[in-house]
């Protein structure tokens, strides 16, 4: 705006006198004369200043700086993955589900029959604890299977539509029920319906019989234990390709 209005000011100043001077001379030399006067007195000469021209070079910079560390933290998600701990789990044969894995998702989801009943399984990557003792000498450090869990929501239908719902908690030869809850079907819109008390403030006998319930439909130290291994194994490769969609991005 500032530019604009310079512009116009010396316009305005140039053409009374130049237009005098046409008036007095009428040859095509004089009308050049003005043109030349004209243009360089509108001329305007644009240097980019230091600051703007350097904000690209810095982000640039950025940028490589980015990609850098990525790429180093993707060679260590590689060297985790070929390590032993790391390898493809292999599915047991007694296995009583079947794994529904997609890459990129955080969780799989099992589905196993009971009879008439069908068991569905949603499981969550692993649960790390902080280690409590760090001074401890490295032979007597547990692994991290021995500090970890996962999470678990098993689904139990009948044909009526209706389940039985389990929050779990699973640990190293150990299964912890967190809740349990009747559920309608999908179509129902009872949204607050009576969930029961907490499950630890069931009666003791009570809950020793719904973790019977859930182990002999499949949910049981052998399976989560399985279940550990693998979903360790798929947390390093869903970090690995993270860290590769990541570093493609920043490079496009």
């Amino acid at each position: 705006m500032a530019m604009y209005a310079t512009l116009r000011r010396a316009t305005s100043a140039a053409l009374p006198q130049l237009a005098r001077r046409a008036m007095a001379s009428s040859s095509s030399r004089t009308f050049q004369n003005i043109l030349s006067f004209l243009r360089r007195e509108t001329t305007v000469t644009f240097v980019p200043s230091l600051r703007f021209a350097n904000t690209f070079a810095t982000r640039t910079s950025a940028d490589d700086s980015l990609i850098e560390v990525l790429q180093s933290e993707i060679q260590c998600a590689v060297e985790d993955d070929r390590a032993p701990q790391s390898h493809q789990v292999e599915i047991p044969e007694d296995f009583p589900f079947e794994i529904e894995d997609n890459p990129g998702e955080r969780t799989i989801h099992l589905k196993g029959q009971f009879g008439d009943e069908t068991i569905r399984v949603q499981v969550d990557i692993p649960n790390v604890a902080p280690e409590e003792n760090e001074d401890e000498e490295d032979g007597e450090k547990n692994d991290n299977t021995s500090e970890s869990s996962i999470p678990l929501v098993v689904s139990i239908f009948k044909g009526n539509g209706v389940s039985l719902e389990f929050g779990v908690t699973a640990f190293p030869d150990e299964i912890s029920i967190d809740s349990l809850s009747i559920k309608q079907s999908e179509d129902s819109e009872d949204q607050l319906a009576y969930e029961g008390p907490e499950f630890i403030d069931l009666d003791e006998n009570l809950q020793k019989a719904f973790h019977k319930y859930l182990e002999i439909r499949g949910i049981k130290p052998s399976t989560t234990n399985f279940l550990q291994e693998y979903m360790f194994a798929k947390d390093n490769k869903e970090y690995l390709m993270w860290l590769k969609n990541l570093k493609n991005f920043v490079e496009k």
